[in-house]
């Protein structure tokens, strides 16, 4: 997976192209077909700062939910191989793609575990750099924008350091009995996460002109 912080031109050139299928240019032009929530769900007029997401995973979750790109849907993926559950809502921003050909992914903090397949408005804090078995696979770090216990904190250095040592163990163990190494570098402010949806918004834009043009 590459970089999804930034970083332009010197990113995108030699990835590997994602092709837009017929069924995804379909999904945003025929309301006669089901609505595909990376797709059709809009990002939201505050974005790259406030900004829709969809839910995945719910608080507390030992199941590995993830968006089956193809149909919309949402799939089980696994069960976490590690005794951990996911500290918070887990998910991926519509209408954003990274060069691993996947939405950006978004831990979302708030009081209560959320539905998968819900959406909600979040609001960048932080990012969190994460190298996934020697490949980049940064997280967005948001709080829930409705809710008032979290609604208020706009950089991650105002949540509690405990807090954060959670999020970052559990990224850290989620996949230890798997065999498989992942590392989590500091958090960085959110200068860098709205600079990384603004990012993957572009580059979502640019493939969705490239699909009409084929």
């Amino acid at each position: 997976m590459a970089d999804k912080s930034g970083g332009g031109s010197e990113r995108s050139s030699g990835k590997s192209h994602v092709v837009l299928n017929e069924r995804i240019l379909s999904s945003m032009s025929r309301r006669s077909v089901a609505a595909h929530p990376w797709h059709d769900l809009e990002i939201g007029p505050g974005a790259p700062a406030i900004f829709n997401c969809v839910v995945e995973i719910g608080k507390g979750s030992k199941v590995k939910y993830e968006l089956d790109k193809t149909s919309g849907l949402i799939k089980v993926n696994r069960v976490l191989y590690s005794s951990v559950v996911y500290p918070h809502n887990y998910g991926f921003i519509p209408r954003t793609i990274c060069e691993d050909s996947d939405p950006m992914d978004v831990l979302i903090l708030m009081q209560e575990p959320v539905l998968s397949g819900t959406y909600l408005r979040a609001r960048a804090i932080g990012l969190m750099p994460m190298i996934d078995q020697g490949e980049r696979d940064d997280k967005i770090i948001a709080v829930c924008a409705d809710d008032p216990e979290f609604r208020h904190y706009k950089d991650i250095k105002e949540l509690p350091p405990h807090r954060l040592a959670e999020i970052r163990r559990f990224f850290e163990d989620y996949k230890k009995n798997e065999n498989k190494s992942v590392v989590v570098e500091d958090f960085l402010p959110p200068e860098a996460a709205i600079d990384a949806i603004k990012y993957s918004m572009d580059l979502y834009a640019a493939y969705i002109v490239d699909g009409l043009r084929h």
